[in-house]
């Protein structure tokens, strides 16, 4: 990894490892501690450089660019302390081998640091595994879903996937809760998707013919009604597989949402009152699992169907479910009472 002085105007020569990153994602990575906004800013100024020219947040870096990086000079409040350094810890592991590692990245834990964040997944790994050369997050969950999460072991495999992943190759297939009642069985919904900054500086995502295409296809698995929920104050949950066709970012929870049906415990796009609701049944946590991942292996070729269980909390929440669905269909009708 290039280390830099944050006090000297640096010249950084990019190595073939390197190339192909976004600006911004690169210099994250070598600028420990730097909030992206900072960055971002310093960028937009000018004050970076590649090949002597201004250049762009999501320009591509290429072998052999030279990159000036300006001393960096943020206010101390937000230096990271020592003690938000990133502790070691592994993850359960799905599939490994020398060119990747897939993981069942647990829901409340980013997979990156930033935004607030002082660490991720990827640092942690990094720190629990000293003698790795190369880390690299493949693609990203949202911090409060669960499931699998790609992490490339070499470059050339991160190009591989990263390529597979523009193409949509890779078949990612999640488990989630909505609530609401969606139409039929199998549902496709193709919205475009548009990025905006929200009221308190978050990142968000709407429905807008200005933004990109998106396409996910819904499998109804389950539906739950009256029972336990008419006495916490809800009507219908639909328990449902979602395919994604395309990745675009909250893609499952805006797609949902735009059905009336938004996710269970999704603080961003939910029912705030529905979600109070479902904590007296003993849901804490967004119910979004990255369940399999469909793809040819990057360097072998070789097909693989990865998958991760259910986690406990969530399989818990659907057996209390399916025991009420099942209580009520054991009760007579009024017509069928004496």
């Amino acid at each position: 990894m290039t280390t830099i002085s944050k006090d000297l105007v640096n010249h950084i020569r990019i190595s073939e490892n390197e190339a192909g990153q976004r600006l911004d994602n690169y210099l994250i990575k070598i600028l420990k501690g730097v909030p992206k906004s900072h960055i971002q800013r310093i960028i937009r100024a000018g004050e970076v450089r590649v090949n002597k020219k201004r250049c762009k947040a999501d320009s591509r870096i290429e072998a052999g660019d030279e990159v000036r990086i300006p001393p960096i000079r943020i206010a101390e409040k937000e230096r990271p302390s020592e003690k938000q350094a990133a502790p070691a810890r592994e993850f359960e592991i799905v599939y490994e081998d020398d060119a990747m590692l897939v993981i069942n990245k647990p829901s409340g834990t980013a997979v990156h640091g930033g935004s607030g964040v002082s660490f991720g997944v990827i640092e942690q790994v990094r720190r629990a595994r000293p003698q790795a050369k190369y880390l690299e997050l493949v693609h990203r969950l949202d911090k409060d879903t669960s499931g699998l999460l790609m992490i490339a072991k070499k470059r050339s495999a991160l190009v591989k996937l990263h390529e597979a992943i523009r193409n949509d190759h890779p078949k990612k297939i999640y488990l989630a809760v909505g609530v609401g009642k969606l139409d039929g069985n199998k549902i496709n919904v193709r919205l475009p998707l548009l990025k905006y900054t929200g009221a308190q500086g978050e990142k968000m995502v709407r429905v807008s013919e200005d933004g990109q295409s998106a396409h996910t296809i819904f499998r109804v698995i389950n539906r739950f009604s009256e029972g336990l929920l008419h006495q916490v104050g809800l009507s219908h949950l639909t328990f449902v597989e979602a395919t994604l066709k395309t990745g675009r970012t909250h893609q499952i929870r805006v797609h949902m949402q735009s059905q009336n049906c938004p996710i269970a415990g999704d603080e961003r796009y939910g029912d705030y009152q529905a979600n109070k609701h479902l904590q007296k049944l003993g849901l804490k946590r967004m119910f979004l699992h990255a369940a399999e991942l469909h793809l040819n292996h990057p360097l072998s070729n070789e097909p693989l169907v990865l998958k991760a269980p259910l986690p406990q909390e969530l399989q818990q929440f659907i057996v209390i479910l399916e025991h009420q669905n099942t209580a009520t269909a054991a009760r007579p009708s009024e017509k069928e009472r004496p």
